[in-house]
């Protein structure tokens, strides 16, 4: 969403790149030559954007950082979700090929890199602390209509697919057919996809902004400013600020 690039900008000294209707913003972050984009939307558009990345910008490293909607009764809103395995649960080439394979790869799973993920795993650790008690002395959590929580981080599989996730029969037939998913979303199984065809190290973090039921319209665009977008931005810098210490 162009909330939570908002707050990454506010952070860097960038300059901007236009190709096609996107915006590139390079910048030098605490030592580290860095791009920054709004991936857009849904599976093609992210797929597309992470091209650029890899082929106009050079880049070795991928991250996602955005929301997901929560497939288990154990991730609730405001939780953290880090990937672990990635699926488009909307890929069905069958009887061609088995439903969710992707063709011509022979897989249906995407692995995102250990080494990374463990980096961005440390950085969302380090800020949980400050992202609790900005949230109760702001009183966030009332405003939002959550009760006061702890947050929580998972890691696990992760749903992508170009629909978003809005009634609870769809929410429940996922949970049937991927009973170990923690989230759904609309981006990164494609990012993930492509990053894996590149050879380029991925990782991705997802933030919980509602339940993928019924209510996942609820306060959706207030979440994402409040504390979505400011919360993912805080891990990225931190993730930059851990390398630039190493």
């Amino acid at each position: 969403m162009p909330e939570e690039l908002s707050c990454i900008l506010e952070r860097l000294d960038a300059r901007p790149l236009q190709l096609g209707s996107r915006t590139y913003w390079q910048a030098q972050w605490m030592g580290q030559s860095v791009v920054a984009v709004l991936s857009r939307i849904g599976k093609v558009a992210a797929a597309c954007t992470t091209v650029s990345l890899i082929e106009h910008f050079g880049a070795t490293q991928v991250v996602f950082s955005g929301v997901a909607g929560s497939l288990d009764k154990r991730v609730q809103v405001g939780d953290v979700v880090l990937a672990a395995q990635l699926l488009q649960h909307d890929m069905d080439a069958s009887p061609l090929f088995p439903r969710y394979e992707v063709p011509l790869t022979n897989k249906s799973y995407f692995s995102p890199d250990q080494n990374l993920t463990q980096e961005l795993t440390l950085a969302a650790s380090q800020c949980l602390s400050e992202v609790r008690s900005n949230m109760q002395s702001r009183g966030l959590w009332e405003q939002l209509g959550i009760t006061a929580k702890d947050i929580c981080l998972h890691e696990g599989l992760i749903l992508s697919g170009d629909q978003f996730i809005s009634n609870a029969k769809k929410s429940t037939e996922l949970k049937r057919d991927h009973p170990t998913a923690l989230a759904v979303e609309m981006e990164c199984a494609a990012v993930a996809q492509v990053c894996d065809d590149y050879g380029v190290p991925f990782a991705a973090l997802r933030i919980i902004s509602d339940k993928a039921d019924d209510s996942a319209h609820i306060d959706f665009e207030r979440f994402i400013q409040t504390v979505a977008a400011p919360y993912g931005a805080h891990v990225i810098e931190t993730l930059v600020k851990n390398r630039a210490d190493q």
